[in-house]
């Protein structure tokens, strides 16, 4: 059907249904980058839990270290 031939309700239909197909594409893409974004963040917290316990063991033993240092002083 080509447009001129549409009584206006259904030009307004079909521009409505048009508006919602690219709403859905619109809402599809961001959805899809969003779910990109919040894997790439839980990667990047696991590591950074790593890190911190990684960091956490080594500062645990040189107070250790320390603290058996004073002693034998």
């Amino acid at each position: 059907m080509t447009e001129r031939y549409l009584p206006l309700e259904l030009k307004e239909f079909d521009d409505k249904l048009d508006q919602l197909i690219n709403n859905y594409h619109t809402m599809k893409n961001e959805n899809s980058s969003l779910k990109i974004n919040q894997e790439t963040l839980a990667q990047e917290k696991a590591q950074l839990l790593e890190k911190t316990t990684q960091a956490r063991t080594r500062v645990e033993a040189l107070i250790t270290r320390l603290k058996t240092m004073e002693h034998d002083s």
